[in-house]
């Protein structure tokens, strides 16, 4: 069964129309649930310009809804994607606002240095606002939040939120092995990982730093030695250095 929106049973008057192309100004016909059309005469395929595809962008049966999904939804659904991990990691925390308030920040950060770094914000962003999903399970049933613990109890429950969401099972592999090893670099990183361990490490030092100031030798050995991306060893210099 289609959904209402999209079921030539419910349209009203106006559901078939016409309207010009974007590159020739020549009228194409479109009916409501063409998700695009190609202009008879110059050949430019774009958007229905009338369509809502505010459903599509996350339900996971967009494409068996509407057909193939354009390349510019597709991007709306990732982008949308994150945005509403944002939501789910907040209620899996609940009132612990401490941890909420870490997670979005380290995304915060990410999204400077994915954005920098040319990483794919959609992968960055995501674990970042997950990469410490683990912990509540790590303390059940370990006592512990150690990040061994967290790493372990982190990905089974990042996939069950990403896959309750639709996303895509490239994306979600890719993010639970971020999050898998999220406190452990391996000797070699992809962009995506770097991002967000360097925005996981600031939120940490700045925390850290706020209750026991390091010593000036201290925090440039850590700003040398311990960031993966010139991106965010440039961003802890401007967060860590303005709190001294």
């Amino acid at each position: 069964m289609k959904c209402p929106g999209q079921d030539s049973r419910y349209w009203k008057p106006g559901a078939i129309f016409e309207t010009r192309c974007p590159e020739c100004g020549a009228e194409v016909e479109f009916f409501k649930d063409d998700s695009t059309r190609r202009c008879g005469k110059c050949g430019h395929k774009f958007l229905n310009p009338s369509m809502d595809f505010g459903c599509a962008s996350y339900c996971r049966y967009a494409e068996q809804c509407i057909g193939n999904l354009p390349p510019e939804l597709i991007a709306q659904k990732e982008d949308l994607l994150k945005d509403r991990v944002a939501i789910e990691m907040k209620r899996y925390f609940k009132i612990d606002f401490k941890r909420i308030g870490h997670s979005s920040r380290v995304a915060r950060y990410a999204e400077r240095i994915g954005k920098q770094e040319r990483g794919n914000l959609a992968v960055i962003l995501t674990a970042a606002y997950l990469h410490d999903i683990g912990i509540k399970e790590a303390e059940r049933k370990h006592q512990s939040a150690a990040a061994v613990y967290q790493e372990k109890e982190g990905p089974p429950a990042a996939r069950e939120i990403l896959q309750r969401l639709g996303a895509k099972e490239g994306l979600t592999d890719e993010v639970c092995d971020i999050i898998a090893h999220h406190h452990h670099p391996r000797p070699e990183e992809t962009v995506n990982f770097k991002c967000v361990f360097d925005a996981d490490l600031i939120a940490n030092l700045e925390e850290i730093h706020k209750e026991s100031p390091p010593t000036p030798e201290r925090l440039s050995h850590t700003l040398k030695e311990s960031f993966l991306t010139e991106s965010g060893k440039k961003m802890a210099e401007e967060i860590l250095l303005k709190q001294k």
